[in-house]
Parts: structure tokens; C-alpha cells; sequence
């Protein structure tokens, strides 16, 4: 059967997907970009230019969420951002954009929205008598330190309050801008309250420039582990997503860079394509590698049981066949050469204190 042939979508400097994608699983309205874009791009002769990045400000109830997942070493995490600049097209995360009728394409990274509140809710909620401590995952969605980050200091609040409370919380974020955190950073794992797990996907900055346009060179990402290990701070990174055939080949050079970094563990996951990921994937596919699109969606989809995408748990992060097995065996002898060992930050619960919240009883002792 004749392969149907795909219309090549320009890509967008400086954005990850090339469009905005429809979302029919929530009757989505088709999108585009902003308005003023659009504008500029036909006063100027439909060429590209720069999309703008907005900034909501939200007040939700409650900040912390529960999951019962088996493939995560956690039960509660904090996401004080919806959406994320960094544009990594291959982001898992940018489904939820559909949840507020708004498009996971190019509305994921330029529409986004953040928790200024999100400390004191965090703080209301560990004073609660009810509430047991356990470690607190930040960056499981959206990256705690994208650029916005820099205006706003919701992560470092919350840093701040984990501190206070000596509450256990890990880090996982594609940023070099965890250091400017260092200090707290450096109070909690004193106290064996945190760790931090780094994603590098490529080690070539030209890749990583459209593969994941507005996150910090991976050099500088690397820079951050050698910086957070200097001073005692537990480091994993996380080569993910390995994505076959665009970045699968530095396996092995990424696994050596993080242990000469000072990196203590590695892992990786095969990319995850859910939902309205897939298209956008394959668009970003079809106006970078239109040569290699075939190849690797058909390595995405062996490793998937013969589908884009497989959402089950134990394999929706390890993939299946050989194709998963071979990449894992390579991470694992290439983590064996470089002395790295396994995942194991266990972090501490018994030096819990619960806060004090403004305006209750216990001020008064």
C-alpha cells in the first residue's frame, strides 16, 4: 500500500511543535496561534515570526495531587506551573493543555499558567493533623524550573517551606536553573531530604535546539550536576526520552558525560507518545528528519506493541521487544563501565514538623 503523503508544516524558531494540534477527545475547536501572530505573519508575507508567551496567573484549592501509579516511587506530587516554555515536542505533559480548551501543540509552550499561591497551600496542608509525610515529586509534569520560574519563585517558596517543615521532596527538571536554589538545596540534603534527577536527552546542542528549544543547552544541564554534587546533593539523570534513530546513538556518551559530571545514578525511558503527542511528534518529525519519519516511527511503534503509544503500566515506561530490551542492556553496561549504580535516595520522614499557619490556634503556644 501506497504510504499517504503528509503536508511538511515549516518549523517555528524557537518553538517545539509546529502547530497547534485539534483535540477531539475534549470536542477541541481547531487552533492555530495567537491572533497577533497571525497577523504579523501575513503583513510579512507569511514568514515565521516569534510567538509570544502568556502568563495566567490561577488560585487552585489545593496544590497537592495523589497517584497510585507502580511506576513511580512516589505518591504525591506538586506542579506549580500548567504548561512549559522549554517546547520539548515530545512532551508527555502537553494532553492536560486540552483540559482547559486550549491546544497541546503550540499552546502548551506559549500559554501557560502559574500557582503563585502554591506555598501557602502547601503549607495549610501539611499543618493538617490528618496529613502523614512521604516524599513530594516537583516536576513530574511541567518543568519546576522553566524560565517563568525566574519571575514568579513558586518552586523556590515551596523549597522553602519543604525546608521549614523538614519535609522530603525530589526534583526532576531539564534546567540548569536548579542551581539557583543551591543553597536550600544544599540545607535539605544535608538532612537527607532530597535528590534531584536531571534530564539530558542529547548531548548535541544543535539537536537539542529543536529537539527541545527552550531548555538550557545540555552542556549547561551538565554543568548543574557537577555544581549540585560539589556540594552534597543527591544527582540522578535521566536520559529521557531516547528517542530510535534521532538520539538512541549517545546512549553511552550521555551515561559517561553524567558519571564524569558526578552523577551517582542513571535510567532511561523510551519516548512516550499519548494522545495528540503523536501527530505533533510526527509533524515535528516531517519538518526536521522527513527522511528518517518512517524509520522512526516504526522503531517508536515496535517498541509499543504495534501502536504510537502504550499506556499501560509497568511497560508505558520501558517499552517492549527487543528493541526496549537492547536499549535498556546498553544503558545498563554503559552505567556498569562508569561506576554508576542504581536509583536509591532514601530520603528521611522522621524529621517532620508540622507548620504553623497564620491565624490558627497554635499560634497562641
Amino acid at each position: 500500500m501506497e504510504q499517504e503523503k503528509r503536508p511538511s508544516l515549516p518549523a517555528l524558531k524557537g518553538r517545539g511543535a509546529v502547530t497547534n494540534s485539534d483535540s477531539s477527545r475534549f470536542n477541541l475547536p481547531s487552533r492555530e496561534a495567537d491572533g497577533d501572530w497571525l497577523d504579523e505573519r501575513k503583513a510579512l508575507g507569511d514568514g515565521p515570526t516569534k510567538l509570544r508567551t502568556e502568563v495566567t496567573t490561577e488560585a487552585p484549592r489545593s496544590i497537592l495531587s495523589f497517584n497510585a501509579s507502580p511506576d513511580i516511587p512516589f505518591d504525591r506530587s506538586i506542579n506549580a506551573y500548567r504548561g512549559c516554555e522549554h517546547g520539548c515536542v515530545y512532551c508527555y505533559a502537553r494532553p492536560t493543555h486540552a483540559y482547559h480548551d486550549l491546544s497541546p501543540g503550540l499552546d502548551f509552550e506559549t500559554k501557560l499558567f502559574a500557582k503563585p499561591n502554591a506555598a501557602t497551600l502547601l503549607r495549610e496542608t501539611l499543618a493538617k493533623p490528618t496529613y502523614r509525610p512521604a516524599p513530594i515529586a516537583i516536576g513530574t509534569n511541567t518543568d519546576p524550573y522553566q524560565p517563568i520560574e525566574n519571575r514568579y519563585q513558586i518552586t523556590r517558596q515551596i523549597l522553602q517551606v519543604m525546608l521549614e517543615t523538614r519535609h522530603p521532596v525530589g526534583i526532576t527538571t531539564k534546567s540548569n536553573r536548579v542551581i539557583d536554589d543551591i543553597e536550600i538545596l544544599a540545607e535539605l540534603a544535608r538532612l537527607r531530604l532530597t535528590a534531584i534527577a536531571i534530564s539530558v536527552t542529547t548531548l548535541d546542542g544543535s539537536l537539542a535546539r529543536i529537539l527541545e528549544p527552550r531548555a538550557p543547552y545540555p552542556a549547561k544541564r551538565l554543568e548543574a550536576v557537577r555544581r549540585l554534587r560539589d556540594l552534597g546533593i543527591p544527582v540522578h539523570v535521566n536520559i529521557a526520552p531516547v528517542i530510535p534513530a534521532i538520539t538512541d546513538h549517545e546512549i553511552e556518551a550521555i551515561v559517561a558525560a553524567a558519571a564524569e559530571h558526578g552523577a551517582q545514578s542513571i535510567s532511561i525511558i523510551p519516548v512516550r507518545l499519548p494522545h495528540e503527542v503523536a501527530p505533533l511528534f510526527e509533524q515535528w518529525l516531517e519538518a526536521h528528519f522527513p527522511d528518517r519519519r518512517q524509520k522512526v516511527m516504526g522503531i517508536i511503534e515496535s517498541l509499543r506493541s504495534g501502536k504510537k503509544n502504550d499506556p499501560n503500566f509497568h511497560s508505558r515506561m520501558k517499552g517492549k521487544g527487543p528493541w526496549a530490551e537492547l536499549l535498556h542492556h546498553r544503558a545498563s553496561i554503559a552505567a556498569r563501565k562508569n561506576g554508576l549504580g542504581k536509583t536509591k535516595f532514601a530520603l528521611r520522614t522522621d524529621l517532620f514538623r508540622r507548620p504553623i499557619v497564620k491565624g490558627s490556634q497554635m499560634e497562641l503556644f
